[in-house]
């Protein structure tokens, strides 16, 4: 098709939608060719090299099974590594979204029946100012993702959930559209934002339970030097910043993340606080929902630690302190078996199963030795 600018290729077996891309390609300024099956696209990336590449998952016609997309994104790879891709399909879940973007290299990958125009020019202008990746550097190809799809898993009932929102803040289009599944699914109210300015809106307006954020924050538009850090330390992650607000609204936090030096990671729990750390190239839906419930429940704490007695929340903030059942026994005189039953009660009102989750919520909630007084133990 006429054009002069950039070239796009649009693998989509439906004309109406080849049509509807196409034309909002083409005001982007791109010259598009066009292929409705796997052989064709293939035909095409051999031709000529291509900035952008928007593909369907089935190229099957009526074959809703058809996964023909999947080869596409891989022959891309092969073909022009250079090139972005973003799958465009009617028939995407959880795990086929978490897999283009971790198995099959897509910059993002959107859905028909939520398909707006204008995000769909965003995610263009984001792919055509994206440098193109340096070939066997940082490729999520190099990364399986670790997805637990157990038949009986279950998901906690509403009556588990905390009450108010969870707020989301994530500049990709498929990843946004992955947590907020999720989320949705297990019974949570979600909002969504895709930058920096617009969480923190939120953030001063409205009252969270929990916020999921990833680190970084429109990183395509990104300066070379942000004004806010001149030595490019930071350059593109103005999540950190979000975690300084989140913290300081007593907002519990999970990360979300494409980028995860130990650096990072270790920055993001010491300096603000996370309750937890999860990286997109090896996304688990189980560990993310068990983070979600861990991160509101501690969060949480005030009602079930009015319900502990006096030697219980003795007992947990020394346990926050990180001492041993041995150590607390010697600090409070009393017997390590006592201790471990003192745990067990304990654990059993905060209804948490680990020493870690039970020392998040004496921290969250700001319990200390100080708090209990010296009369306030229960015989032993």
């Amino acid at each position: 098709m006429k054009g002069t600018g950039p070239r796009a290729l649009v693998v989509e077996d439906d004309r109406s939608w080849q049509q509807i891309l196409s034309e909002i390609l083409m005001d982007s300024g791109m010259t598009v060719d066009v292929a409705d099956s796997l052989d064709a696209a293939t035909v095409s990336l051999r031709a000529a090299p291509h900035r952008l590449v928007v593909v369907d998952l089935s190229l099957g016609g009526g074959d809703h099974h058809n996964q023909d997309g999947l080869q596409v994104l891989d022959a891309v790879r092969r073909h022009d590594p250079g090139c972005v891709t973003v799958m465009l399909t009617g028939f995407a879940t959880v795990e086929l979204a978490v897999n283009v973007l971790t198995e099959h290299g897509a910059f993002t990958c959107l859905r028909k029946e939520t398909f707006r125009r204008s995000e769909f020019r965003e995610v263009v202008r984001q792919a055509l100012v994206r440098p193109p990746p340096v070939e066997g550097v940082g490729s999520s190809a190099d990364h399986g993702v670790q997805e637990d799809r157990s038949p009986g898993e279950q998901q906690a009932g509403p009556e588990e959930q905390a009450p108010g929102r969870i707020l989301v803040v994530e500049d990709d289009a498929g990843w946004r559209s992955i947590l907020a599944e999720l989320l949705t699914d297990a019974g949570h109210e979600v909002r969504l934002c895709s930058s920096y300015g617009e969480a923190l809106g939120r953030l001063r307006r409205e009252k969270y339970a929990l916020a999921v954020v990833d680190l970084s924050l429109d990183r395509s538009i990104i300066p070379p030097l942000s004004p806010w850090n001149e030595d490019s330390s930071e350059r593109g992650l103005e999540g950190y910043r979000l975690l300084a607000s989140t913290r300081a609204g007593g907002t519990p936090t999970v990360v979300v993340s494409g980028v995860g030096t130990p650096a990072e990671i270790e920055r993001a729990y010491q300096e603000h606080g996370i309750f937890a750390y999860l990286e997109k190239a090896t996304f688990s839906r189980r560990t993310f929902l068990q983070s979600v419930d861990e991160a509101l429940a501690a969060g949480r704490p005030d009602d079930e630690l009015n319900a502990l007695t006096g030697r219980e929340r003795e007992v947990l903030a020394l346990l926050a302190r990180g001492l041993t059942n041995k150590e607390i026994a010697q600090a409070l005189v009393i017997t390590t078996n006592t201790v471990k039953r003192h745990l067990k009660a304990i654990f059993a009102k905060l209804a948490v199963h680990t020493r870690s989750a039970a020392a998040a919520k004496a921290v969250s909630a700001g319990v200390s030795i100080e708090d209990t007084g010296p009369d306030s133990a229960s015989a032993d």
